[in-house]
């Protein structure tokens, strides 16, 4: 038992590691808007001052949601009770009270104004009630938040003040709208995120102070979006007229401008119990996995002819996505779709503002958005897989090493360059620092049960016991069938702990990009080293201290299922915690030796996990999904695939390409401009099965090298080259330097690449006849006397020996 406890403290070790870590980091924020900022709505972080709205030039609509009431502090209130700050939080509210007033003359978004500055005050409220009740702190509170949330809800009532319900996008929190001195009420539409992202925080409001009249109005607007839906796909657009309910924009998806509306309708029937809401959910839900998810992507559509995309490109706001298919129970959707957008931010450091669909930068813009880590932290309670904790630690550490500033933490302006845009927007307070602490806290840790509460859009906290307050409103049911249960993981996927990892394993190099996870230098964990079925593991920093525990080595040893189950995911929490770094990419090359070349033309090229190892002769793992049958394959057998990258993966090629016969295949980058002096090597990978049956060499070139050697084909048409690990090159002394004389001892693979004006390029093999000597030529037709007055020597015992014909 001692020792059982002892890996439960290493555990909580490292929990404890990453959320002080948190702590420390959102204490740099929060202090620096509070030195720097305060009494402003935001931290300017770069120039160490508050955003004012007037005083700072105008950023357009991004502006609106500053109301001159410290928007940051309000929308901070409740993530100092998550993060156990209570006196911070007592002074906060206290400041609060005095210092922020709702009636300026400032035109704000009714949307923003509602999700961070309502929001705000109600989450700040239920935590100060709860204290309260608690008798801990806040004896001295008395509703003050809550009646301020009152007020405010009542100034965004004008906005609802439309022929269709829905709520004008801008209101003047002293004037309302259509007053002469509002200078708001003229526009004619809104988003449907907008208008559908009310429900929770206006339901609340009435439950918490017994006026339903704002309740009733957010279920207006969503019976409006709700009727005008698709009715032929059960989509909605992006952009919808406020007076006559017309789409102005009938592109349809789960990103920017519709997002939070599918989130409305699944949390108001968590938080409200009412079944009209998950009906409506549900309907749209289907409508969005038939339509929409083109797994792992999320690709709008057009509302009204849905089989065909509208854009090849996403934005980062669906990132929320998984969380909310956890909510619903649909987890493997999830963990693929989050799997993808991993790969993406270890591509890019961070989620651009919009991506293509080969994962490259559409917008470079970052603002510290947390919908990934929003993602995040829901699929790791959902499962329990350690591996979305190190998901999270390297959220942490790419905040720290990229967007950290002297005065809080800026927005990436382009993720590309890193440069840095001076603002730090409140809702990285609100929910960032929230979710990451939470990813690293056990339940037990936490001062209240986090399960009572629904996070609203924003993250504040919504107590899910609202849907007793009164009897929920009654709606018709519209569908015959709908789904009121969430899948057990347990009876889907018996005895499987893992999972999540088999369904991520298949996009787990999505983006090409074929590096392992790397572990920070300062790990908390220093080593865990399996003898046998041991574990022997140590603490850094503490002396030393050396742990043995035996484990069960096979399910029948263990009392039950969940014993085994707890060992194996403890142990595996601190191997995957503590992953060594990747494995050494060795570099091969591609050299050119038949004249005019004589070996002076080297091409540095990647290798690939699967295929015949060319330093080895051994044979990888991890095979990809087939692109296609070869039309051509009578053509191509016995001959070599020069290949561009692209259109389907690597292994998929490579199995194709051998099936029909090729011996061998070098792959191009398609990306204009990539070439390996400026780019990290590239190392070509499957995808977690077995790959025992590709046997072809392969290698893989960036689009310059790949151009010389095309440029080659084209002035030269016979060029034999050579494919060999780097260190074993031609022409090169044991100094490095160069000279001209090739060694007789096995070198590589030797190819020769025949150029024609056909396309696409095919490659034939040369003759390997006995004792090792090569002859050159197509079908073993040349000498090995040829091939020494073709290439300047005399091969003898080489390899077996490849051409290429194109």
């Amino acid at each position: 038992m001692s020792v059982r406890n002892d890996l439960v403290m290493l555990i909580l070790y490292i929990y404890f590691c990453y959320r002080d870590q948190i702590v420390e980091m959102f204490d740099h924020a929060y202090g620096s808007y509070m030195k720097y900022a305060y009494p402003a709505d935001e931290l300017m972080p770069l120039s160490c001052r508050g955003r004012v709205r007037g005083l700072e030039p105008n950023r357009g609509d991004i502006d609106d949601s500053l109301g001159k009431f410290s928007l940051t502090l309000v929308d901070t209130l409740d993530t100092l009770v998550v993060l156990n700050k209570l006196d911070e939080f007592e002074d906060a509210v206290r400041r609060t009270l005095r210092d922020v007033r709702l009636d300026n003359d400032v035109v704000v978004s009714v949307f923003e104004t509602n999700i961070r500055v309502l929001g705000g005050l109600l989450g700040a409220h239920v935590m100060a009630d709860m204290l309260r009740q608690r008798g801990e702190r806040m004896q001295w509170y008395r509703d003050e938040l809550l009646h301020m949330a009152k007020e405010l809800g009542h100034r965004l009532l004008p906005a609802f003040n439309t022929t269709s319900g829905l709520p004008y996008p801008r209101v003047n929190l002293r004037y309302g709208v259509l007053n002469p001195l509002s200078r708001t009420g003229t526009e004619s539409d809104t988003c449907t995120a907008c208008a559908g992202t009310m429900i929770l925080e206006f339901a609340a409001l009435s439950r918490l102070s017994g006026e339903a009249v704002f309740e009733e109005h957010a279920r207006k607007a969503l019976d409006v979006l709700w009727e005008k839906r698709q009715r032929g796909s059960d989509l909605v657009g992006t952009v919808i007229n406020i007076h006559n309910g017309d789409w102005v924009r009938r592109d349809s998806g789960v990103g920017a401008g519709i997002d939070s509306y599918y989130e409305y309708l699944m949390k108001a029937y968590i938080l409200l119990g009412d079944n009209v809401y998950l009906e409506r959910f549900n309907t749209h839900y289907n409508a969005i996995m038939k339509y929409i998810s083109q797994p792992p992507l999320l690709l709008n559509v057009h509302m009204h002819n849905p089989t065909v995309s509208v854009r090849s490109w996403m934005d980062s706001l669906l990132a929320f996505f998984p969380g909310l298919q956890v909510l619903r129970g649909d987890l493997k959707p999830a963990i693929e779709t989050h799997e993808m957008l991993y790969q993406v931010t270890k591509q890019h450091k961070f989620l651009p503002e919009a991506f293509t669909t080969e994962f490259r930068v559409h917008w470079g813009q970052h603002p510290l958005r947390p919908e990934f880590a929003e993602s995040t932290y829901y699929l790791y309670k959902a499962t329990g897989d350690p591996y979305y904790l190190r998901v999270g630690q390297s959220i942490v550490e790419k905040l720290n090493a990229h967007a950290r500033v002297p005065c809080g933490f800026a927005a990436v302006q382009d993720v590309r360059t890193g440069t840095h845009e001076d603002r730090m927007d409140s809702f990285f307070l609100a929910e960032m620092f929230k979710y990451l602490y939470l990813l690293f806290s056990e339940k037990n840790q936490l001062h209240f049960d986090i399960d009572e509460y629904i996070f609203t859009t924003e993250a504040h906290l919504l107590p899910v016991s609202l849907s007793t307050s009164q009897p929920p409103c009654r709606g018709n049911n519209t569908e015959d069938l709908f789904t009121y249960s969430c899948p057990s993981t347990q009876t889907l996927f018996p005895n499987n702990p893992s999972f999540a990892k088999t369904i991520r394993d298949s996009y787990k190099y999505l983006t090409g990009v074929g590096r392992a996870f790397h572990a920070s230098p300062d790990r908390c964990v220093c080593v865990c080293v399996f003898m046998s079925f041991y574990c022997l593991y140590c603490l850094a920093g503490q002396h030393d201290p050396v742990y043995l525990m035996l484990l069960c080595n096979s399910f029948h040893q263990c009392l039950s299922f969940n014993e085994a189950h707890e060992g194996v995911y403890r142990v595996k929490l601190v191997a995957e915690v503590t992953q060594t770094p990747e494995e050494e990419v060795v570099p091969l090359i591609v050299q050119l030796i038949s004249p005019p070349y004589l070996g002076r033309t080297v091409l540095t090229a990647g290798p690939a996990k699967f295929g015949m190892d060319l330093i080895k002769q051994e044979h990888g793992t991890s095979p990809y999904t087939a692109c296609g049958p070869i039309e051509n394959a009578q053509e191509l057998s016995g001959h070599i695939a020069l290949a561009l990258r692209g259109d389907c993966m690597f292994a998929a090629k490579a199995r194709r390409l051998q099936e029909a016969g090729a011996i061998g295949v070098i792959f191009i980058d398609h990306r204009e401009g990539s070439n390996s002096a400026e780019t990290p090597l590239f190392q070509m990978v499957g995808d977690g099965g077995s790959t025992a049956d590709i046997t072809i060499p392969l290698v893989f070139l960036f689009s310059q090298e790949g151009a010389l050697l095309t440029s080659a084909l084209e002035d030269h048409n016979n060029v034999d080259v050579l494919m060999l690990p780097k260190e074993r090159q031609l022409g090169k002394t044991a100094s490095g330097q160069s000279h001209i004389m090739l060694p007789t001892e096995d070198p590589g693979f030797n190819y020769r690449i025949y150029a024609s004006c056909c396309s696409p390029i095919f490659c034939s093999t040369i003759g390997v006849p006995e004792q090792r000597t090569v002859l050159t030529g197509l079908s073993g037709n040349c000498t090995s006397s040829e091939v020494g007055r073709r290439a300047g020597q005399r091969w003898m015992n080489a390899v077996p020996l490849f051409g290429c014909r194109a």
